[in-house]
């Protein structure tokens, strides 16, 4: 998928004053990639709200999406303030919710700032993109997932250790890499935060994983998002590079939870995130 073609995708249908349609991309994923579901609610959300800009989202994944029909995005304008609104979104499928969020905006405003410290990582340009590692792995997962793993995405991500990142020893929990979109972008604040998240959605509950020696790609895992939850701290761009760091604080009751922080290419502290991901063994079956 081209950048281009995830900008059209965000650019959702008005059915109502408060009812969207979005369709949906394959991307060789058994159901909609969570991430999409997630932008086009925040892009279903803005388009209601004047002036304001996300400062944070908290969601939960409910269903799997069939990527073979449209979804339909319901907004509530629970409230507008005088500096801050808020709005709740409900994907609907099969007159079923798949999805559901809170989004809260804030008008720009001066206050006390401080951040902590971007981590010493070496240049984007020193780094190869993910995506020949994923070619050469994918022959490894089931045949059903390996399109969705070795296909070109509108944000490319390089790994700060790509050995480590692919590797099906066990380590640290944490992982880092750059990421940008694919080609400029329009000067649209409200879109560049639904790219963000977009984007926020890959790899994050790998991480849980990675003390585990268990990789996506070895079959041993069944994994699905569960919840995401992001606050946007300053401006940014998403077609300049940002490094996304990751760490997983946590792993119990078949359940990995996963921080992510979000840095400019200058140490701005621009996002944070949280997931929560189930991570069961293929062996292991619910009490």
């Amino acid at each position: 998928m081209k950048i281009e073609e995830l900008i059209a995708l965000l650019s959702l249908e008005r059915l109502e004053a408060n009812l969207f349609r979005g369709q949906n991309q394959d991307i060789g994923s058994p159901s909609i990639f969570g991430g999409q579901v997630l932008a086009q609610a925040m892009a279903a959300a803005s388009a209601t709200v004047d002036g304001r800009s996300v400062h944070s989202l908290h969601s939960y994944f409910l269903r799997a999406g069939d990527k073979a029909k449209p979804v339909v995005y319901e907004v509530d304008r629970i409230r507008d303030g005088g500096t801050f609104a808020t709005r709740r979104v409900v994907a609907i499928q099969n007159g079923k919710a798949i999805f559901t969020a809170a989004i809260s905006y804030q008008l720009a405003e001066q206050g006390f700032n401080h951040q902590c410290d971007a981590p010493a990582a070496p240049p984007p340009e020193t780094l190869e993109s993910d995506q020949g590692y994923r070619v050469s792995l994918a022959h490894l997962l089931p045949e059903d997932q390996r399109e969705f793993f070795a296909r070109e995405r509108p944000v490319e991500l390089r790994p700060v250790a790509p050995e480590a990142f692919y590797s099906d020893k066990s380590g640290p929990p944490e992982q880092m890499l750059w990421m940008r979109a694919v080609g400029k972008m329009p000067d649209d604040p409200d879109l560049h935060q639904a790219v963000l998240a977009y984007a926020s959605d890959f790899y994050l509950i790998g991480t849980s994983l990675k003390p585990h020696g268990v990789k996506f790609f070895t079959g041993e895992v069944r994994s699905a998002s569960l919840d995401h939850a992001m606050w946007f701290h300053r401006p940014f761009r998403v077609d300049d590079w940002l490094l996304y760091v990751m760490d997983s604080p946590s792993a119990s009751q078949a359940r990995g939870l996963n921080s992510g922080k979000i840095f400019s290419r200058d140490g701005a502290l621009v996002a944070s995130c949280m997931q929560e991901g189930l991570i069961r063994s293929v062996t292991d079956k619910p009490a």
